[in-house]
């Protein structure tokens, strides 16, 4: 049984209701809701910048010196890269690796170089022309370029010897021409060439306008002419894969950008273009 006083009841009522009461404005008062508020937004804030900061961005006009192979996938890439960086231009040299070096070496203006070899890309490094290490972004498989049909019946590379068989391979300094005696060298083919072209476009061409019966040339050009062009692979294929390296140069006019395009061809966005024209992941 209690025996406390009404008089003590009613002051132990009094005190429980001004503790509820404080306990009450405490939770529903301003500064505890904008201390929880605050918090969600500092957070909210954080993980918006560190999303933007993954992205690079750019401005200004990007010059980027590319493989002749790379013509129809990078045009793909440089208008997406455009897209999601409205104040940037993306402009394309294609050509054969090794006349690009060369003009690289010779001071011609260029953000961005990506070769079709290691080989070709080392003039660059070793003149001092790279910003940074190379990046080995895709590689490359030879193939047999015939016309709709093959009408020559060519099944491999000892079939390009054949009386009256004319083909056309790249120039030995040239990626795809180093590939192809790599290639033949494997095979134990000794084979004359009617014509040797300084970029795998070139060598392409000569099948499509019916000049030769075949060339060596990569999977992704077959790939890419389909509606001209028929392809032939070969085992010794696999002895003369090309590394593709890319990397922004030392004297970039527009550095930001460089860095920037380098940074996206390495994307997922930009290696799913890659390996659905024909291109392997390193």
């Amino acid at each position: 049984m209690s025996t406390r006083t009404p008089t003590a009841r009613r002051l132990a009522v009094a005190t429980a209701a001004v503790l509820v009461l404080g306990l009450g404005v405490s939770a529903c008062g301003s500064d505890g809701g904008k201390s929880s508020g605050s918090s969600a937004s500092s957070s909210t804030s954080a993980n918006a910048s560190a999303a933007g900061s993954s992205v690079p961005k750019a401005s200004g006009t990007i010059t980027v010196f590319a493989a002749a192979s790379l013509k129809e996938t990078f045009t793909e890439l440089g208008k997406k890269f455009e897209a999601a960086n409205p104040g940037a231009k993306v402009t394309f040299n294609f050509g054969g690796s090794s006349s690009l070096a060369t003009s690289i070496n010779s001071g011609a203006p260029a953000d961005v170089f990506a070769a079709a070899s290691p080989a070709t890309m080392k003039t660059v490094t070793d003149a001092g022309g790279a910003s940074g290490q190379p990046t080995t972004f895709v590689r490359n498989t030879l193939t047999i370029a015939v016309p709709k049909g093959n009408p020559k019946h060519i099944a491999g590379l000892k079939d390009l010897t054949a009386s009256g068989v004319k083909v056309a391979l790249c120039a030995k300094e040239v990626p795809c021409g180093a590939a192809a005696q790599t290639a033949l060298k494997a095979a134990g083919v000794d084979l004359t060439p009617v014509t040797l072209e300084q970029d795998v476009k070139g060598a392409l061409t000569k099948v499509e306008l019916g000049e030769v019966d075949a060339s060596l040339v990569y999977r992704t050009d077959v790939q890419a002419d389909a509606a001209k062009i028929d392809g032939v692979d070969f085992p010794e294929a696999d002895k003369a894969v090309n590394d593709y390296p890319i990397a922004a140069l030392a004297k970039a006019p527009n550095k930001d950008g460089a860095a920037a395009f380098v940074a996206y061809v390495q994307s997922p966005e930009a290696k799913q273009v890659l390996t659905s024209a024909g291109f392997q992941a390193p």
